[in-house]
């Protein structure tokens, strides 16, 4: 027989509910991704502070080549993306692409511990370790975006973002203690162990999958279809872009966002660069960046973020940051020092994790499983590394025709308050989409992952 829960142990569970927004059937689900994002980002995050020491290490003047790297990488990880989903289960293609960067891992450790140059080592891990961050990150989010419905997303992604966050505070504390005790390479296997435990969470996810859809059939009519190939072509994701207004507006948010962090991203390295000598030193800073910046986002990803949604509407919540943001670059353009950069950063980071994130994963959960992994992949990794790329050689011309970090400032306003438009329009456009259980692009109707409301 199924043990009934004591009249204490309902009291807490309802308290709990009340207070998360978790459903009783909903538990495992949010637990084993709470779970899965927390080692991905942990594993993420004690590499991170040596890829930004990577890049200073390989030259700040050479930053702009390192994004083109990047993009150029992306460009040529897109298609075998395309065709791993075209040809195996969403069972077997999300086990595999964690498994290849496992390996890619490993790889790195014994270039590490080798007496290879570390000047020729760098720009090839930054390198993969940005590709790596918005793969493994965009498969995560599109998975949650197939599991979960849009009231429950609206409910549930605030606080499994915020596993993502206790994973995030834990990789940088990590380094932080460690890393000048074991050195880079022993860290970079504590990565690839965490980087392993999310095959198991994935498989437990499965398992509650298909323990669900049986018991709401109709809420899950496709359920065969769930396990089968998505099909295609290599190049679908592109396709699925073009020919959606939708999808094309959260490509120019992207870009937007993308563009606003890479200023951003050299300011820091610039000023910290000017601030500290030691490279020990400055891989520390950054860490301690990152710790803050988690630290902050935790409480308001459990809490706050699914009641922002509620009470300010998706549209309104997706413009909340960029219109901090543009404050922030007010502040930089006033006050370029290290004590106001690291305040802003801290806030936009934090504020992107806690509220643009998981609002923004909220745009795809209305959308086709085909687009939600490969148009979803697309605008993740190519067009999010391409506005990285573009706007690392605007920025490295700017400032070699003399314009200071404060006019560069002055210049990013305007965009983070078209970032801010474009993403109200976005937020209506979805609560729309929803409403009407289909998305029509170019007079052709997508099917929605299936809601109640």
């Amino acid at each position: 027989m199924t043990r009934q829960p004591s009249p204490g142990e309902s009291g807490i569970r309802v308290r709990l509910q009340g207070v998360v927004g978790i459903r009783a059937e909903e538990g495992r689900a949010v637990f084993w991704s709470f779970c899965y994002f927390f080692s991905l980002l942990a594993s993420y995050y004690i590499l991170r502070p040596i890829r930004d020491e990577m890049g200073v290490t390989a030259g700040i003047d050479q930053m702009q080549w390192l994004f083109t790297g990047t993009f150029i990488a992306m460009l040529l990880a897109v298609p075998a993306f395309g065709w791993i989903t075209s040809r195996f289960s969403r069972k077997r293609f999300l086990p595999y692409i964690y498994y290849f960067f496992v390996a890619n891992i490993l790889l790195f450790y014994v270039l590490f511990e080798s007496d290879l140059a570390l000047d020729r080592v760098a720009p090839v891990f930054f390198i993969w370790l940005s590709v790596f961050n918005l793969f493994v990150v965009s498969v995560f989010w599109s998975f949650m975006a197939d599991l979960f419905r849009d009231d429950q997303a609206k409910r549930l992604f605030g606080l499994i973002a915020a596993g993502g966050t206790t994973g995030a505070i834990a990789g940088p504390a990590l380094t932080v203690i460690l890393v000048q005790h074991l050195g880079t390479g022993q860290m970079l296997l504590i990565s690839a162990a965490l980087l392993g435990f999310c095959v198991v969470c994935i498989r437990r996810l499965f398992a509650w999958q298909r323990a669900t859809i049986p018991a709401d059939p109709e809420e899950y009519p496709k359920a065969d279809f769930a396990e089968q190939p998505l099909g295609g072509g290599l190049l679908d994701g592109i396709r699925l872009v073009l020919r959606s207004p939708y999808l094309l507006g959260i490509c120019l948010l992207i870009l937007l966002y993308s563009t606003l962090s890479t200023f951003l991203y050299f300011q820091q390295a610039q000023i910290v660069k000017d601030a500290f000598e030691d490279s020990g030193t400055r891989t520390a800073v950054f860490a301690g960046i990152d710790l803050a910046v988690n630290t902050l986002t935790l409480l308001t990803q459990a809490l706050l973020t699914g009641r922002l949604v509620r009470w300010l509407g998706l549209g309104a919540t997706l413009a909340l940051i960029p219109l901090l943001l543009s404050g922030g670059f007010l502040a930089l353009g006033l006050l370029p020092v290290l004590w106001v950069l690291v305040t802003v950063q801290v806030i936009r980071r934090a504020g992107n994790y806690a509220i643009m994130r998981p609002a923004r994963e909220m745009l795809f959960v209305v959308l086709s499983r085909e687009e939600k992994y490969k148009a979803k992949n697309l605008i993740d990794t190519v067009i999010y590394r391409g506005g990285d790329a573009a706007s690392s050689w605007i920025y490295a011309g700017m400032r070699s025709l003399g314009l200071s970090l404060p006019t560069i400032a002055w210049i990013a306003i305007p965009l983070s308050l078209a970032w801010a438009w474009i993403a109200l329009k976005l937020g209506r456009k979805q609560v729309e989409v929803n409403r009407r259980g289909a998305l029509h692009t170019k007079g052709e109707l997508h099917e929605p992952h299936t809601q109640s409301n």
